[in-house]
């Protein structure tokens, strides 16, 4: 098949032919539609990620049809259209048996652990728990990003800071999960408050339901939190980082009303140094969002069936894999386009 690959770290990737996966116990084989490219991929590439060994294909979220199913597998079979969480489950571990199989001891990631979706073919473990059934009629670039922008978006929000209808919440990094928190925040009947440096992001971040936008390349970062406390009289309830850098994550902390709970989703490539006196001073909650199991998935795709939330109103661009490595490279020196972009292996 043919595939994105890299035998060294922060290296122009290649697309290369490489030998076609088989089914592994309890497994399938997904024949892949449409895959996101994300910026958790590109850390991995940079060489941020210590689980990935080379040589390696990365792309963690997908869509696409069940090729065929390893021994074992009872709930699917082939031809079906499906999306996984981009977390698969074990489904035997403590975590796994309290329903938490986003952060399960002996998790596998397609693009991480194996190797993943920037290809035409891509292996899934323990597909009776993992595999997520997807509408025929779902745009493919929709689909794919349920998997990871979307459920990690949606746990962050919905399960982890509890946003109820009329909070403020307050989104720095309006990329692809920052532009999929405006639009869950606001599906849940939030206000939102979009922060970020570029104004075409910033724009997007309106048109799918930023009440407000900040661009904080014009703005000091007292100027911004005192923006964000205007608009929202003393702050926001929530605030929710979607970039992973030491900067904005003290702005989304800052930005917060007392007792405000802030969702980190965005990856660090070193560790931050935090606000810590006002996270005391305002007894702040700092969660993590890693994803989400595949027994969540129903709350969302329900949303996403009623119109409500429409991912595929994010999807600015598609790409085929020969496209892929430079558009790798552009997003991780800051160069890529607003909003989602989509890799499709059947597009030349």
């Amino acid at each position: 098949m043919r595939a994105v690959y890299y035998d060294s770290f922060s290296q122009l990737p290649t697309v290369a032919s490489v030998a076609d996966p088989t089914a592994p116990d309890g497994g399938a084989v997904i024949a892949v539609e449409a895959t996101g490219l994300c910026r958790s991929d590109v850390h991995a590439w940079e060489g941020h990620d210590d689980g990935v060994a080379l040589p390696h294909v990365p792309g963690h979220e997908f869509v696409g049809r069940i090729e065929s199913v390893g021994e074992g597998v009872t709930r699917f079979r082939p031809g079906q259209r499906v999306t996984v969480p981009f977390v698969c489950a074990c489904g035997s571990c403590p975590e796994c048996a309290s329903g938490n199989g986003q952060v399960c001891r002996n998790q596998t990631q397609p693009g991480f652990t194996h190797w993943g979706s920037y290809a035409e073919r891509v292996v899934v473990t323990s597909a009776d728990l993992n595999l997520i059934e997807v509408p025929a009629a779902l745009d493919p670039g929709a689909a794919a990003i349920l998997g990871c922008r979307f459920a990690t978006s949606y746990r962050g929000l919905a399960a982890q800071a509890r946003v109820v209808p009329g909070e403020w919440v307050v989104v720095v990094g309006c990329g692809g999960v920052g532009l999929s928190a405006v639009m869950i925040a606001t599906a849940l009947g939030a206000r939102v408050i979009g922060i970020d440096i570029s104004e075409k992001a910033l724009q997007l971040a309106a048109t799918v339901g930023a009440e407000h936008v900040i661009n904080s390349a014009t703005h000091t970062d007292n100027d911004v939190v005192a923006a964000v406390r205007d608009l929202t009289g003393g702050g926001a309830q929530v605030s929710l980082e979607a970039l992973g850098r030491e900067r904005t994550t003290a702005l989304a902390i800052r930005s917060l009303a007392k007792r405000g709970r802030h969702v980190q989703v965005g990856l660090f490539s070193e560790p931050p140094r935090i606000p810590m006196a006002e996270i005391v001073a305002g007894e702040l909650t700092i969660l993590g969002s890693h994803g989400m199991s595949a027994a969540e998935y129903p709350a969302m795709l329900d949303l996403v069936a009623s119109g409500r939330l429409r991912p595929q109103d994010l999807v600015t661009a598609t790409i085929g894999l020969d496209a892929a490595p430079a558009a790798m490279v552009a997003m991780s020196e800051g160069r890529n386009a607003a909003g989602v972009t989509i890799i499709r292996p059947d597009v030349r």
